[in-house]
């Protein structure tokens, strides 16, 4: 380890890593040793594009991470809470299982690819395909906080999951961007806030309003958002939120199914009640 770019500071449980230059090999080498030895919380300075920051640390250590960290933050993340102060790239917490990554801008495309558990809350838009194939893992359920909008395909193949676009960077009354919204789709949720047209949909999702229940959920995650980011919980659930479920239990099940002979093509059992 390069010494000379760690600073502990006086209590020897924080430290700080200035990381101009460093590849993230090496960086990530940095990061596993401090874990290792103690460290409660890490400061990384002139962060420029190093990927995989905090991947399969498993500790409750807090990571600010000052700069813009590459491809694939917080990839299989199981425990750390890692702060951006400033944008977050492609594959954002990408099958993570727990712990929490708050990104203080914007986030990339695959934002959630996979994740099967924690939390992801990012303060402004995300990119295309944020959440896909999202999933439940045990008792652990993967929640994705999007304080704006996101572009295409937001939610595509969900398989489980709570996903939630705030609208907050849209104007009012303006329309969420993204289309082909929870293509194949066939578990969690995703609530959105804001105007969204029926042809902005997959063919795999229906629209209703959150019970009871999910309100009390939104509340909650919605109190958290704000929480990190200096917003009025009460200006954010002054509207109205729509819920969008899956129709379908495995919309391309019957793609993958054998065909038997003297059948027409597969037959499609996998439709909710």
């Amino acid at each position: 380890m390069r010494v000379e770019r760690v600073k502990l500071h006086e209590n020897g449980s924080v430290a700080r890593v200035e990381t101009a230059g460093l590849h993230y090999r090496e960086l990530n080498s940095i990061l596993r040793s401090l874990v290792a030895d103690g460290a409660d919380r890490i400061e990384l300075h002139g962060v420029a594009g190093q990927r995989y920051i905090g991947t399969d640390l498993d500790r409750p250590v807090q990571i600010e991470i000052f700069g813009v960290p590459g491809n694939d933050l917080g990839s299989f993340l199981d425990g750390p809470r890692v702060t951006v102060h400033g944008n977050a790239q492609d594959g954002c917490g990408n099958t993570m299982n727990r712990g929490t990554i708050i990104v203080h801008g914007m986030a990339g495309d695959i934002t959630g690819l996979s994740a099967r558990g924690g939390n992801i809350f990012v303060r402004d838009d995300v990119g295309y395909r944020a959440g896909v194939h999202m999933k439940e893992f045990g008792d652990r359920r993967p929640n994705l906080v999007i304080g704006g909008t996101a572009q295409d395909f937001l939610g595509e193949y969900m398989a489980g999951g709570v996903l939630v676009a705030l609208g907050l960077t849209l104007g009012k009354s303006a329309h969420h961007l993204a289309r082909f919204i929870g293509t194949g789709m066939h578990a969690g949720v995703i609530f959105l806030r804001g105007v969204v047209e029926e042809h902005q949909l997959g063919k795999e999702v229906g629209v209703t309003q959150p019970d009871e229940d999910e309100e009390k959920l939104l509340e909650e995650l919605v109190t958290e958002y704000c929480g990190y980011f200096e917003v009025e919980p009460a200006k954010v659930l002054d509207q109205p939120f729509v819920k969008l479920f899956p129709l379908y239990l495995r919309p391309y099940g019957p793609l993958y199914a054998p065909t038997h002979r003297g059948i027409e093509g597969p037959v499609s059992r996998w439709k909710v009640k």
